[in-house]
């Protein structure tokens, strides 16, 4: 049984007046009730958003903050994230590359390809050809013998929160043809959509992760009052993986 945490859109550096230590706050809370668990996960995976504006010393805070995680932490960006800022601050690469950052993770349990589904200046997202080249030679050489993860900001299908719809990953049939060259995949999970959705991609589990910094209201809740509720307190998913190769997902608050 492999089991993993899955976070996303922590949106290190939101100002709501406050010079950001609202969503330092509860990131950071988030991660305590990580560490404060009696029992041990094989991961932690964030999916995107992890700066506000993408900034140095957004990065310099989020590197600080990550680092005190006493799990394996795996990360991608998304589209508040800037790639050569995130590149320097989070893995000591080089500022002026501007490429995707996509990173292959071969845990002893299974395998995660982390995507860079942003397009630099743009909200919506898309994997290019090179990640999708990447991904599909990733796939191919990943071990026989663990499942594999294939983890990106952006969902690339419809979750009818109007916010985020346009803004979702596009040119999604070229990646539904990689996934379905490679059987050994068991799952799809993104952010993005600041609300726990549970789905179906190219015939394999699609999960997007709770946003941390806020929670994104449904139109059928109405949202008079703006799309994004920055009062209800931070979510996660819990990922189990057993032999069967069934992923089961549960959803905590953290309060």
């Amino acid at each position: 049984m492999f089991v993993f945490a899955h976070i996303s859109d922590i949106h290190i550096g939101q100002d709501r007046g406050d010079g950001g230590a609202r969503a330092l706050e509860r990131a950071e809370r988030v991660l305590r009730r990580l560490d404060g668990l009696p029992g041990e996960l094989d991961a932690v995976v964030l999916t995107g958003d992890v700066a506000d504006h993408g900034t140095p010393e957004e990065y310099e805070q989020a590197a600080a903050l990550l680092k005190t995680s006493r799990h394996t932490l795996l990360h991608c960006p998304g589209n508040h994230d800037v790639r050569g800022a995130y590149r320097a601050g989070l893995l000591g690469g080089d500022p002026a590359d501007s490429s995707p950052v996509n990173r292959l993770h071969r845990l002893p349990g299974a395998t995660f390809a982390m995507c860079d589904s942003s397009i630099p200046g743009r909200g919506e997202g898309r994997l290019d050809d090179a990640t999708l080249a990447w991904l599909d030679d990733a796939l191919t050489e990943a071990p026989d013998d663990r499942p594999v993860f294939v983890c990106f900001h952006h969902p690339p299908l419809p979750l009818y929160g109007q916010y985020v719809d346009p803004i979702r990953q596009f040119g999604e049939e070229r990646l539904a043809a990689v996934v379905e060259r490679h059987p050994r995949l068991a799952a799809l999970l993104c952010g993005h959509s600041h609300t726990p959705a549970v789905t179906t991609f190219a015939g394999l589990p699609l999960v997007a992760a709770p946003g941390v910094v806020s929670t994104l209201r449904m139109p059928w809740e109405g949202e008079q009052e703006g799309p994004l509720d920055f009062a209800l307190p931070p979510m996660l998913a819990f990922h189990v993986l057993d032999g069967e190769g069934r992923l089961t997902t549960h959803f905590r608050v953290v309060p």
